[in-house]
């Protein structure tokens, strides 16, 4: 069965090995979670499954939404992300039924995808890592620009994809194979090594990894 679950980025912290190392972990709050729907080939053509995140107060939901959470049974949720899945894979999944970080176990490695932090509008330098003119030789009022984007006489016209100035992040931005060091779940906790996309309370969309065996 496809293992997956959402869950809050809560920040970045360090653990201790037995030998003295030090790992850095991000501490993740998953789940629990709740099985709003089930989408089906016959009905939707495709298998999904829909998760709900944190609860909700009901007189701040929707009217079409609150249908929707009373058509399932479950309270209402804040956050709702679905996640395709195979159809034989969907069976195993009823609306109304919690998922909890339990299904992860110590050592799993998995897929974690977030949205990025918002930069604004940045410079070649920041977004791209350009190193900018040289600190002489006739630079003037330059230093932080991107160069010449131009390509002669011929073809006379700047190519499309070329790399400057302009928005960045806010993101949708998957890591990949990140290795689970901890689950905690009496405490809804995952710690997983490494960085992971997004700022504090940002969510986040956690499957097992699919490129490792």
């Amino acid at each position: 069965m496809s293992t997956f679950l959402m869950g809050k980025k809560i920040g970045m912290t360090q653990i201790f090995k037995d030998n003295g190392d030090t790992v850095p972990v991000t501490v993740i709050q998953a789940g629990p979670c709740i099985v709003c729907q089930k989408k089906t080939p016959e009905k939707d053509n495709y298998s999904a499954v829909q998760l709900g995140f944190l609860p909700k107060k009901p007189e701040r939901v929707k009217k079409p939404l609150a249908g929707h959470f009373k058509k399932a049974g479950v309270t209402p949720q804040r956050f709702l992300r679905e996640f395709r899945v195979d159809e034989k894979d969907a069976q195993g999944y009823e609306a109304g039924q919690e998922l909890k970080v339990d299904r992860f176990k110590d050592g799993d490695y998995v897929d974690i995808t977030g949205t990025s932090k918002g930069r604004g509008f940045a410079g070649v330098i920041k977004r791209h890592g350009f190193h900018g003119a040289p600190g002489s030789h006739g630079t003037h009022d330059n230093d932080r620009h991107g160069g010449s984007v131009g390509s002669s006489s011929f073809p006379s016209r700047v190519f499309k994809g070329l790399r400057m100035a302009g928005r960045m992040g806010c993101d949708r931005v998957t890591v990949q194979n990140l290795k689970v060091i901890q689950v905690r779940p009496e405490q809804d906790c995952l710690l997983v090594q490494g960085a992971v996309p997004g700022a504090k309370n940002g969510v986040l969309l956690i499957r097992k990894a699919i490129k490792k065996a």
